[in-house]
Formats: C-alpha cells, sequence, structure tokens
C-alpha cells in the first residue's frame, strides 16, 4: 500500500475527510513526483548499472511507487537505444534502452520520457529501470529483498487484549486475548497469535512470499486447511513484535477481532 494505492490520498477512492473538494480540485489520475534519500543501487550481472543519491518515487493512482533516477546516474556503456515506445495519456511518449552487461542482454529494460506533456515537465531527464530486470537492488549497504520500501508506508505492531477467534466452520482453529495487532498503511489490521493459542493441528507448507517492510513469510497448514497462515520467523527489526506469531488469511477462514 501507498499514497496511490488502496485508500491512499491518492488513491482513486481515498478514505478520510478533506477540507476541500477532492473529486473536483484534482484529476482522477494524480501523479506525485518525490524525493527518496537513500543511495541506490542496481545490479545485472555483476555490473552497478546505476547509482545515484537523487532518486524520485513517482506515484500514480492505483499504481505502486515507481523508482526513477537521473538518466545521467545510469552507466552509459551498458545502455543501448532501442526502436522501441510507448504512450501514457499522463506523462506522454516514453524510449527505451537495452542494458548489454557482461554478455547478458536485457532488452527495453529502461525507459525515460524525454519529453514529457505538460503537467509531467519534471519527468525530463529521469529514467526508471524495470525492477525485475536488475539483479540486486541496494539501499545504502542493505540488499534490497523484494521492492524498495516506500518512505509514506509504516507498519506499527501494538499488544491487544482484545479477542481473538479463529474458526472454519464450526472449528475453532484459535481462540486468544494475546495476540498483537499489526497496523499497516492503507490495510486493515491484522492479528497475529501466539501459537500456542492455535488449536488446530499446524504443519509447514512451501509457499514462501516477501514484504519490504516486515521480511520473508513462511506458510502453515492449519486444521488441514493449506496455506491457511503464515509466520515471519525472522522478521525486520520494526516488525520485531510478530516474530514467530500466526497470522490467518481471512479469504480461506473466519478471522474475528473484537466484538
Amino acid at each position: 500500500m501507498s499514497l496511490s494505492l488502496g485508500t491512499g490520498p491518492l488513491a482513486g477512492s481515498p478514505a478520510g475527510a478533506f477540507n476541500f473538494d477532492i473529486a473536483a480540485a484534482s484529476p482522477p489520475h494524480r501523479i506525485y513526483f518525490a524525493d527518496f534519500q537513500p543511495r541506490v543501487r542496481a545490479v545485472v550481472a555483476g555490473r552497478t548499472v546505476l547509482d545515484t543519491t537523487r532518486g524520485k518515487l513517482l506515484y500514480e493512482t492505483g499504481i505502486p511507487p515507481r523508482f526513477y533516477a537521473p538518466l545521467e546516474d545510469f552507466d552509459h556503456e551498458a545502455l543501448a537505444r532501442t526502436g522501441h515506445s510507448t504512450h501514457c495519456p499522463f506523462k506522454g511518449d516514453a524510449t527505451y534502452w537495452t542494458l548489454n552487461v557482461n554478455g547478458t542482454s536485457r532488452e527495453n529494460a529502461i525507459w525515460a520520457y524525454e519529453s514529457p506533456i505538460e503537467g509531467a515537465e519534471w519527468l525530463a531527464g529521469h529514467a526508471s529501470l524495470y525492477h525485475e530486470q536488475a539483479d540486486e537492488w541496494w539501499a545504502e549497504d542493505e540488499l534490497v529483498e523484494g521492492r524498495l520500501r516506500d518512505p509514506f508506508h509504516r507498519i506499527d505492531v501494538l499488544e491487544s487484549s482484545r479477542r481473538v477467534r479463529i474458526t472454519a466452520g464450526d472449528e475453532v482453529l484459535a481462540d486468544t486475548d494475546r495476540a498483537v495487532l499489526l497496523f499497516e498503511t492503507g490495510l486493515p489490521p491484522v492479528a497475529y497469535v501466539p501459537r500456542a493459542d492455535v488449536k488446530a493441528t499446524i504443519a509447514p507448507a512451501e509457499k514462501r512470499t516477501h514484504c519490504p517492510y516486515k521480511g520473508e513469510a513462511r506458510y502453515w497448514t492449519v486444521g488441514g486447511i493449506e496455506d491457511a497462515a503464515w509466520s515471519y520467523e525472522y522478521p525486520r527489526p520494526e516488525a520485531s513484535g510478530i516474530e514467530g506469531r500466526l497470522a490467518f488469511d481471512a479469504g480461506l477462514v473466519d478471522v474475528q477481532i473484537g466484538g
């Protein structure tokens, strides 16, 4: 989630109340170009193809933030302009470059709006590299797992005495008043319960996912329901309060918090 997704202020249906009519005062598709302060490097085939301390995040309604940097901060020896182009009604025509590094070619991996339309003039001189086209991304000297972290995205982990009850049909999978609640920008709260308060059988599943803000999640089969729950066994420091606890997929089981 971010400024431009879910219920964020730049999303299509922002939550909360403004002191002005946002629908009348701004276009339906909103764009915001903001500084990203950490040094960012991208590596392809063992070579650094981008090294910048002048990064930007581009937020667009309904689209995850996209990292841009001055075109001059890319390794121009590795760039080959192509004839490919695309058009965005909000930014203009994009031109593309292929990355050629150590015998590896990443076709049309980088794009830029060299002559952006009115209202997006600040994009001139900046380019973006598809995240998946780099082998490694670094923020300062920390290897980025997944996406770069959005500075407008935050998480809070709070202890709670609210009763949390997890059921699947008539079966109670978990029942506790010792959960911690994780509040994450743009998302409903998620309850993480102690394993000791899970009443059903727990078995490891194969699925793994990664969150830039919490770390790697491993999944669990609970009460015979595959991938019913996940846990962060080694969470990032800011999410240390959920370590080892289980959260349940509300799409597979019924999750009741309080009430």
